[in-house]
């Protein structure tokens, strides 16, 4: 689960050209700007995350003398990627001193999310992809998600001559297709679905014949196809796609408990039939600099080239190390 408030430390300061009063302070790969002075070289802070849901409690000056919006009964804002004199800013920075009340004493690493009531905020889900519900996520396949590469800054500079595979990272909704035990059934990223062809995912599933596809490479095989579902109705079909398409970026092996390796899984996906994610590098050896990764992320879709593309995922091509780098040009042109 995604840690969207953690105690982290100030690692470097930054001055903002024409900026007397503000200046960046950078916790891991994270630059947030604030007031000058506020914090020093070595300090702890609560560091909360883009897409954290702040409740008005917490942090009421983010309304900005506004009504607060509400969020799962809770009233708050949604921290968003800004620009503020040409330097981005991501997330939101507390003075440890402020929620020694709330968490008690707090340790470098910690997460606190929960003390501090902060979620993720996740956008609503389209009727069409909520379907009729079987049961929870199966727990014997992993949920879709990378790490952000701003939280891996040293691991990414352990990683640097390692070579990975970049996909596109896509805007949609997550879709698991799995085979367990002889039985197939379709998933959002946290309901196992019943069958039912009103609903978006077992439509598509149902359109490609991908339980007769899995079933044809190994019908005793437990295993899930793991993508993104993109297309009208989802995420504002972003790619101006006519109709919805479901795009394969994982095959796990639920036996073995392991992923394919990406060169074995673009290949099974090839002689499946299905579509894979766009693949813009299948060996590229990594260069060192969170902000290198972050740079690599920019650009326009290839599924829609006036688009600008929500990221990169990185995946060790030997198996093993992934996570993702956002474009800040996206988030940036993201609607409020």
């Amino acid at each position: 689960m995604r840690k969207m408030a953690t105690v982290r430390r100030i690692v470097e300061i930054k001055v903002i050209p024409n900026a007397d009063k503000i200046c960046a302070y950078r916790v891991d790969g994270w630059w947030v700007v604030d007031s000058v002075g506020k914090y020093s070289v070595d300090d702890l802070v609560v560091y909360l995350e883009t897409d954290s849901w702040v409740p008005s409690a917490l942090a009421p000056f983010l309304s900005k003398n506004q009504e607060p919006r509400v969020y799962e009964g809770v009233s708050g804002e949604r921290l968003r990627t800004v620009r503020l004199r040409k330097q981005i800013s991501q997330g939101l920075l507390l003075d440890r001193f402020t929620v020694l009340d709330k968490v008690g004493e707090i340790t470098e690493g910690q997460d606190v999310s929960e003390l501090l009531g902060i979620v993720k905020y996740e956008p609503p889900v389209n009727s069409q992809l909520a379907g009729m519900v079987k049961g929870l996520f199966p727990d014997k396949i992993p949920k879709t998600d990378q790490e952000r590469v701003q939280n891996l800054t040293e691991e990414i500079q352990a990683a640097v001559g390692m070579q990975f595979e970049l996909t596109e990272k896509l805007e949609g909704a997550s879709m698991t297709c799995y085979m367990i035990d002889g039985e197939f059934g379709v998933c959002t990223r946290n309901l196992d679905l019943k069958p039912d062809a009103n609903n978006t995912p077992w439509a598509v599933a149902q359109r490609d014949d991908v339980e007769g596809k899995m079933r044809a490479v190994d019908e005793h095989w437990s295993w899930a196809i793991q993508g993104e579902l993109i297309g009208p109705g989802i995420q504002g079909n972003i790619y101006k796609l006519q109709k919805p398409q479901f795009c394969v970026f994982d095959v796990y092996d639920i036996q073995t408990s392991e992923y394919l390796q990406p060169a074995a899984r673009r290949a099974l996906i090839e002689r499946m039939g299905l579509t894979h994610v766009p693949v813009i590098d299948e060996d590229l050896v990594l260069a060192p600099g969170v902000h290198t990764q972050l740079e690599t992320a920019e650009g326009k879709s290839q599924l829609n080239p006036l688009q600008e593309r929500e990221g990169i995922v990185f995946k060790s091509v030997k198996g093993g190390m992934t996570f993702k780098a956002i474009s800040n040009s996206y988030l940036l042109g993201e609607k409020s």
